[in-house]
């Protein structure tokens, strides 16, 4: 309520921290001792949190557990999804090895950091397993070669809410996290995806990719380039995060896209084009489009407003905001040996404007 200061916005738990939660449990369960409910692990970061079991089975040779992830206030499409490890043992000598069950993917592409199909388990969630196991072995005093397989029950149909699929991801979801903590609303993860959808379209041999402020102009983008989905990058407002990784992995041909708002931000010098970091410059736009119509756009009410003004008057504003989106742009990239193009496009998708491919300066 007004004047009343807001919680602050609880943490969660990555599917990575609950499946070396699940695994621990049920390779106690597997070596003869009780699950612990609650189980303890500890994450990268040194912290110790403690998981509820929702699942516990013991079956002929093998120990199921099963913990019901929880993102915090995090909009996380698998809040709420039930992460499962069954632990089985393995032959002598073998450590800890990895399996996807239900919902988990497998990778089917090069670029990401496992190899071609290896279940869509992290290297560090892998490690936090690996860690979980052995510190319940050193209390049991029991051997740690054993398979591990994650399963999330419905998790290919959740899959179909990320970027799995263009990622060369198949089958389900694949099991994350660097820390093991989700924090609300964090950049970090979607810049992570940006990162790893630029490694699998270098992977693939791709020489041109599209990162787009929205799904309007990824489609629009793609139909004007005839590009691949292995070449679209959703870049959402985060223009910097993508330019930044790609200057020091760079592919021949990086195009812009996106509407009218956005590209005006970026025209302006902003590389995060969310409303948080700065908002439609009418003076700006007013400056670009001089003369009579300039007072007008000064009064406009968004940029979109602007756009029209400018119409009217046989003025192409978009032309001059996507030359000066690409200056902002090819400052990103300075030094990166590809060439640049900035597109805009309507709301419907229509073409406003493009600066065709132009080579970024040294």
């Amino acid at each position: 309520m007004d004047g009343m200061e807001q919680s602050p916005l609880r943490r969660g738990w990555t599917t990575g921290a609950c499946a070396a939660a699940a695994a621990r449990a049920a390779y106690a369960g597997l070596i003869g001792a009780a699950f612990p409910d609650p189980v303890a692990i500890r994450l990268p970061g040194g912290q110790n949190p403690a998981f509820a079991l929702a699942l516990q089975e013991k079956g002929d040779g093998f120990c199921r557990a099963g913990i019901v992830k929880d993102a915090g206030d995090d909009p996380d499409v698998t809040h709420g999804a039930l992460v499962v490890a069954r632990v089985t043992l393995g032959a002598p000598g073998e450590g800890v090895t990895f399996a996807a069950g239900e919902g988990v993917g497998t990778v089917t592409r090069p670029g990401l950091p496992l190899a071609v199909g290896e279940p869509a388990i992290n290297p560090i969630p892998r490690q936090m397993i690996r860690e979980a196991i052995q510190a319940e072995a050193a209390l049991q005093n029991g051997a740690t070669d054993v398979r591990v397989e994650i399963s999330i029950p419905g998790g290919e149909k959740i899959a179909e809410r990320t970027l799995n699929g263009r990622l060369g991801i198949v089958g389900g979801l694949s099991i994350l996290g660097t820390t093991g903590i989700v924090t609300p609303f964090s950049c970090a993860a979607w810049i992570a995806s940006i990162h790893r959808g630029i490694d699998v379209a270098r992977a693939c041999g791709l020489k041109t990719i599209a990162g787009a402020t929205g799904s309007t102009s990824e489609a629009a983008v793609k139909a004007l380039h005839g590009l691949p989905d292995e070449a679209l990058i959703d870049m959402g407002d985060f223009v910097g995060g993508m330019l930044k990784y790609l200057r020091q992995h760079p592919v021949a041909r990086v195009v812009v896209a996106g509407g009218m708002a956005k590209m005006t931000k970026l025209a302006q010098g902003l590389a995060d084009l969310h409303s948080k970091r700065g908002s439609v410059d009418l003076d700006f736009l007013a400056n670009l489009a001089g003369g009579e119509t300039a007072a007008a756009i000064r009064e406009a009410n968004s940029a979109k407003h602007a756009f029209e003004i400018a119409e009217a008057a046989g003025h192409a504003l978009g032309d001059g905001v996507a030359d000066a989106a690409w200056r902002t742009a090819a400052k990103l990239l300075r030094g990166a040996p590809c060439e640049l193009e900035i597109v805009i496009f309507n709301r419907d998708g229509g073409l406003l404007a493009r600066t065709g491919f132009r080579a970024v300066d040294g």
